[in-house]
């Protein structure tokens, strides 16, 4: 079973084992294109509330703070290599990493 929550520009698409978290349609329309993104690196952990990825784009220029405490379990290699992945039709291709070890009560009260 999975549950999907939106925050602040981003999605969070919680499944049995991981946290995906990705870029909301709405945030990429706003954004334009994409030009570079920064990323934290696999095992790295992350807290609520502090930076957790910055996108460059044709637009603007937009840090996005963790909407959860974890650990980043994998990243979009497609994503990294081509920030424009991210401007798809379909919203949860638009994935950017993972995390794990995340309190599922933290996930609930997003």
């Amino acid at each position: 079973m999975s549950y999907l929550k939106k925050h602040e520009g981003l999605w969070i698409l919680h499944n049995d084992k991981d946290y995906c978290i990705g870029l909301t349609a709405e945030q990429a329309e706003a954004l334009g294109e994409m030009t570079f993104i920064s990323l934290p690196k696999i095992g790295q952990a992350v807290k609520a509330g502090e930076p957790l990825l910055e996108i460059e784009a044709e637009k603007a220029v937009q840090e996005f703070k963790s909407p959860l405490t974890g650990v980043v379990s994998s990243i979009n290699e497609k994503v990294s290599a081509d920030p424009k992945a991210l401007d798809t039709k379909d919203e949860l291709d638009a994935w950017i990493l993972s995390l794990r070890e995340v309190d599922v009560n933290e996930f609930e009260n997003l």
